[in-house]
């Protein structure tokens, strides 16, 4: 398990290195990503940064969520 996780990676990135983030993004209202083709398509453009705005969750609640199950969350301007 890679600990570390960007914010402006693709969605679909992070759960490749991170399969077990799934359930956790899924829980706190990404729930396209339960759809393998949204992970595929949707997720290989969007960055957990941009699936926050559309989604409307807060970064505080993701980052919290993220760092309280043992990953470090960074944010690489990219």
């Amino acid at each position: 398990m890679n600990n570390q996780i960007d914010l402006d990676m693709p969605v679909n990135q992070v759960i490749e290195e991170n399969p077990e983030v799934l359930d956790l993004l899924v829980e706190l209202g990404f729930t396209p990503l339960k759809n393998k083709f949204m992970r595929m398509t949707v997720g290989s453009k969007v960055s957990l940064n941009k699936g926050l705005r559309i989604t409307g969750i807060s970064k505080n609640k993701l980052v919290s969520t993220l760092e309280c199950n043992g990953y470090e969350v960074m944010e690489s301007g990219q």
